[in-house]
């Protein structure tokens, strides 16, 4: 696997006001998730499942949203079976906060024995013909740890959205920044993005979040209809670079975080918006469905809906 050693020059500076009285129930959070952090894996999964039934059982509306979206996406499954991936979703969701306490304090030793990449090849063959490369990172509950995988053999960078605690903040960007080059607000736009994305050096991007009809047409997911970003393809053409479908995943069976990297999608971009989302869907849901109850239903995927259509989540 090509080996890439990468310069951080992201910049997240400590400021004495992160030390402010308001902010000493988040450092003794804080606290908290770093004692979960250095905890076995067994029992951090065992009280993230026991987190994701509380969930389940108490948060009606959360509940609500993750019945709607695997209705939709499953019909095949009778109303029991729907519950029990929806019970499973919070579990591992659950599993996922718990997990995330590695991001902010695990060791990259540590971290770089917990990962693993399925499908570097594909990036390799790209690097090797010095094509650019942006890697369409679905938003399952395990999608923190694929930038660390990456980011441990190529030079990464994506973008990301602030979180409104100072302190999160702080300490999310600074982890993020041990495994990419840098990172770029969502309020800078694409303008940053797009410049970066050269030859060796790869774009992390999320593309199945519901942002509105801004810069989205309307193509099937899971056979409904889904406000899907128009983005990707944009910065596919404008940056001529291949597009990796990607999955991450936790895999109990060898107790490993694996990122899964699809091959490129072909014939991507074409000029017609509308098959460009279709075929990007498409190829999420191939990734999405090996591993359904890791994906996060949570979302909603089909806030939007086209004119006339009620809501999916009444």
């Amino acid at each position: 696997m090509a080996r890439q050693e990468t310069s951080h020059h992201c910049s997240f500076s400590f400021t004495t006001s992160l030390l402010h009285p308001r902010h000493w129930l988040t450092w003794a959070g804080l606290g908290i998730i770093f004692f979960i952090s250095i905890m076995p894996q067994t029992l951090r999964h065992c009280l993230g499942r026991g987190l994701g039934n509380i969930t389940y059982a108490k948060n009606k509306k959360r509940r609500q949203i993750v019945i709607s979206n695997i209705k939709i996406a499953f019909p095949e499954l009778d109303h029991t079976e729907q519950q029990q991936l929806a019970k499973q979703h919070f579990q591992w969701y659950g599993c996922a906060l718990m997990d995330y306490s590695l991001l902010l304090f695990a060791s990259k030793r540590r971290l770089a024995t917990l990962v693993q990449i399925e499908g570097h090849e594909h990036i390799d063959k790209a690097i090797k013909n010095n094509q650019s490369v942006m890697i369409l990172l679905a938003h399952s509950v395990m999608l923190e740890f694929a930038p660390i995988a990456l980011g441990l053999h190529y030079e990464c960078y994506g973008s990301y959205k602030s979180a409104k605690n100072p302190v999160m903040d702080w300490i999310i960007a600074k982890s993020r920044c041990r495994y990419v080059k840098f990172v770029v607000s969502r309020d800078e736009g694409l303008r940053k993005l797009i410049r970066e994305l050269i030859p060796k050096q790869l774009l992390i991007f999320l593309p199945d979040e519901d942002l509105g009809k801004k810069n989205s047409v309307f193509a099937p997911f899971f056979g409904k209809t889904k406000a899907t970003l128009t983005t990707p393809a944009r910065i596919a053409k404008l940056g001529k670079a291949v597009s990796l479908p990607c999955f991450s995943y936790y895999d109990p069976k060898i107790a490993k975080y694996k990122v899964i990297i699809a091959p490129a999608i072909k014939n991507y971009p074409s000029k017609i918006a509308g098959d460009n989302a279709r075929i990007l869907n498409q190829q999420l849901e191939i990734l999405i469905r090996q591993h359904p109850a890791q994906y996060m239903w949570l979302m909603k995927l089909y806030r939007t809906r086209p004119e006339g259509e009620v809501s999916v989540y009444l």
